[in-house]
């Protein structure tokens, strides 16, 4: 019997930066072996166009990425939630993620110049590349 990839979704406040910027770092990074997903807490409804630069200039993709919230994603799913907002999220999170949920605080770009998404970029990246896959490995 073939195994499932480990499923992760990336949460932040909006899910238009910081989350959106996880999901397609991931996704280009990671490839097949782990499926990734992003929402917010309270949705923006789009994605600013910081993110989509930030994205370009380092050659991500984002093609297929859009804001949702957490009520759009089947959390029965999902292995691991990652919560980049630095606040206490177990009581939003609907009762339907029976995961673990793991905490790395990552500053909010929004609002700020596009200097700062790139900033916040390159600590996604060192997240996704250098500090998740061991852990979500090690945890499968």
């Amino acid at each position: 019997m073939e195994k499932r990839p480990i499923k992760v979704l990336f949460l932040c406040y909006g899910n238009t930066c910081r989350s959106i910027l996880a999901e397609a770092l991931a996704r280009h990074y990671w490839g097949g072996d782990i499926e990734v997903s992003s929402a917010g807490i309270a949705p923006y409804g789009h994605i600013t166009e910081h993110t989509l630069e930030a994205l370009g200039e380092a050659g991500i993709s984002a093609e297929g990425l859009y804001s949702k919230g957490l009520r759009q994603v089947p959390l029965e799913e999902i292995d691991y939630i990652v919560d980049l907002t630095g606040m206490d999220v177990r009581e939003v999170i609907p009762p339907a993620f029976s995961g673990k949920l793991i905490s790395i605080y990552i500053r909010d770009p929004f609002g700020h110049g596009l200097d700062e998404f790139r900033r916040t970029r390159e600590e996604l990246k060192k997240l996704v590349t250098e500090e998740l896959p061991n852990l979500l490995l090690a945890g499968s």
